[in-house]
C-alpha cells in the first residue's frame, strides 16, 4: 500500500509541474487562438538563466528565480511584438509554422552554448534527507516544488478573475471585436499573454531543473508533453489544465510504476500522455473543461 501512495505523491509532483508548464499554452491560446510549439524552449530558457544567475554570477537563488520569470517576461513578450503581431489576421497555420520555426531557431541558439550539450545542477539549498510519513518519503525540492506550483497558480488564477487585466484578456478571449468596442486594445492583450506565458514557462522550468537536473532535451520536452495536458483539460481552459496536469502525471507515474515494474515494459509512462491525447481527441476533442463553441453561418 505504501507503494501505491508513494506513486500518487510523484504523480502529484509531476503534474502540478505539467500544470503550470500548461498554462502559458493555455494564456496564448485564450487570447489569440495560437498553440505555441515554442513553449518548451522558453521553458529551457528560464531555468538556464537562473542557472546562469546563480552559479556564474552568485546571485542567490530566490532572486535569480524572480529575475529569470522577468527576463523570459520580457522575452517572451519580445517575440509576440517582433514576429506574431505581424501576422494578425493571416491563416492560423502561418503562425503555427512561425512558432516552429522560432523553436527551431531558439533549439540552435541554445545549442551553440555549453548549456546545449552539457548536464547540470543548481547547487543545494534545502536539506537533502527526504520527509517520510508512513512509508510514503518526499524530497525537500519536491515539496517546495509543489508548494511553488500551486502559489503561482493560486496567483494567476486571482489574477484572471480579479485583476482589470485579466479582466481584458478573458474579454478578448470571448470575443474579440467585443472586446475592442470598449476600448480594450487587443495587441496589448496579445502581448500580456505571451509576456505571461513566458513569466509561468519560466518558473516551471526553475522547478523542473531543480527536481531532476538541467538537461535541455529533458526541459524542453516538457513544451510536447504539456500539450495532451491542454487538450485533456481544454485548450481555453485554466482550471482544465489544473486538472489534467495533475490527471495526467497520476497516469504516467502509475504507468511506469505498475506497467514497467510488473510486464518488464519500458517507456510505458513517457507513452500514455499521448495515447490518452488520442482517445480525448476521438470521443471529446473539446477536453474536460473546453468550451463547445457552436458556430452559425
Amino acid at each position: 500500500m505504501s507503494y501505491f501512495f508513494q506513486i500518487v505523491v510523484s504523480g502529484i509532483v509531476v503534474g502540478s509541474i505539467y500544470a503550470l508548464a500548461a498554462l502559458g499554452l493555455v494564456l496564448v491560446y485564450k487570447s489569440s487562438r495560437v498553440a505555441n510549439f515554442a513553449h518548451g524552449q522558453i521553458i529551457a530558457a528560464g531555468a538556464f538563466i537562473t542557472f546562469f544567475l546563480t552559479v556564474r554570477l552568485g546571485v542567490p537563488i530566490f532572486f535569480s528565480f524572480l529575475a529569470s520569470m522577468l527576463i523570459t517576461f520580457f522575452l517572451a513578450m519580445s517575440v509576440e511584438r517582433i514576429f506574431l503581431r505581424r501576422l494578425i489576421g493571416e491563416p492560423i497555420i502561418s503562425v503555427i509554422m512561425v512558432t516552429i520555426g522560432l523553436a527551431s531557431i531558439f533549439d540552435g541558439l541554445i545549442y551553440l552554448t555549453p548549456f546545449g550539450s552539457e548536464n547540470f545542477s543548481f547547487p543545494t539549498f534545502l536539506p537533502t534527507e527526504s520527509i517520510v510519513v508512513g512509508g510514503v518519503s518526499i524530497s525537500w525540492t519536491q515539496l517546495v516544488g509543489v508548494i511553488i506550483t500551486f502559489v503561482l497558480i493560486g496567483c494567476f488564477s486571482w489574477f484572471f478573475k480579479k485583476s482589470t487585466v485579466g479582466i481584458s484578456m478573458r474579454a478578448v478571449s470571448d470575443d474579440q471585436f467585443g472586446a475592442m468596442s470598449v476600448g480594450i486594445s487587443v495587441p496589448r492583450v496579445f502581448a500580456l499573454a505571451w509576456a505571461t506565458a513566458g513569466l509561468s514557462a519560466a518558473a516551471a522550468g526553475c522547478i523542473i531543473g531543480n527536481i531532476t537536473g538541467l538537461n535541455f532535451e529533458t526541459l524542453h520536452a516538457f513544451g510536447i508533453v504539456v500539450f495532451p495536458v491542454v487538450i485533456l483539460g481544454g485548450l481555453d481552459s485554466i482550471l482544465g489544465a489544473v486538472v489534467a496536469g495533475i490527471i495526467m502525471g497520476l497516469i504516467q507515474q502509475f504507468a511506469s510504476g505498475y506497467l514497467d515494474g510488473n510486464f518488464g515494459l519500458n517507456g510505458t509512462g513517457d507513452v500514455m500522455p499521448y495515447i490518452i491525447l488520442l482517445i480525448i481527441l476521438l470521443f471529446k476533442p473539446h477536453g474536460l473543461f473546453g468550451i463547445h463553441e457552436i458556430e452559425r453561418v
